[in-house]
Order: C-alpha cells, then sequence, then structure tokens
C-alpha cells in the first residue's frame, strides 16, 4: 500500500458553509474510511489563514487571496495506486455538497532514495512524567 494526501480545495467564500447534513456525510466518509483500512488520519482545516513569505532574509506574514482557493482539509489515506487514490476522492461528500471544490491528490514520500532516509511516522513521541522530570529543560 502506498500513502496519498487528498488536501480538499475549495473556495475561500464556500469555507464556513458548511451545513450539518455535509458535516454528516463528511462523517460516513471518514468512518468507511477506517472501517477499509484506508484511512490514516484526516482532519479540516481552520480558515485563520496566515502566508510566511521569506525573500533575502526579510519574512513577511501575509493573509491568504480570499479570491484563490484555499485548503480546507485533508486526508491521509493508504491506497494500492494512484487510480485507487482517485476513485477514493471521487467519494468524498465535498463534491456533492460544494460543487466547486478541488481535491489534490499527492503521492506521500515515505523514504528518500538518494539518502535512503525513512521520514518520520510520528515526529513527537509521547514522554512520560518521569522521562519529564530528568530533562535539563
Amino acid at each position: 500500500m502506498k500513502e496519498y494526501m487528498l488536501l480538499i480545495r475549495k473556495q475561500y467564500e464556500e469555507y464556513d458553509a458548511e451545513s450539518q447534513e455535509f458535516l454528516k456525510a463528511c462523517e460516513t466518509y471518514i468512518n468507511k474510511l477506517k472501517n477499509d483500512g484506508k484511512l490514516i488520519s484526516a482532519q479540516p482545516i481552520e480558515s485563520e489563514d496566515n502566508m510566511l513569505l521569506s525573500k533575502n532574509t526579510t519574512w513577511k506574514v501575509t493573509r491568504l487571496d480570499e479570491s484563490t482557493y484555499i485548503i480546507g482539509g485533508y486526508y491521509h489515506i493508504l491506497a494500492e495506486d494512484l487510480d485507487e487514490a482517485i476513485e477514493i476522492a471521487k467519494a468524498n461528500p465535498e463534491f456533492e455538497y460544494h460543487p466547486n471544490s478541488r481535491i489534490e491528490i499527492r503521492p506521500i514520500k515515505t523514504t528518500e532514495e538518494s539518502t535512503e532516509f525513512d521520514y518520520p511516522k510520528h515526529a513527537v513521541e509521547s514522554i512520560s512524567i518521569y522521562d519529564q522530570a530528568e530533562m535539563p529543560f
């Protein structure tokens, strides 16, 4: 199985226009993916947006252009290949409730081929209270 990221892109004005019916359809879709063993994670992304820009060591934080599509959420899935990932994306209720939405389907690189570095699945590890007592910070 390969990992894919489905990035939900929606028009800015549709972002907060989510009905209870749409949210229930998303819950059903998520539960089906979980039951089929295809879901790694899924989360909506808040509409508060900032874009960090850098030019010659000068930093600028700006708002996203509201006339464009913004990322409204993601699904991190498992699929046999790109064709299956596309079929999983087609079943997303986003298209039914927000017909102008788009879903970007991207394969996830789990290993850097040139260095054989394996990217971590979970970069943050749990630390017990006992481990914290021994830390110098």
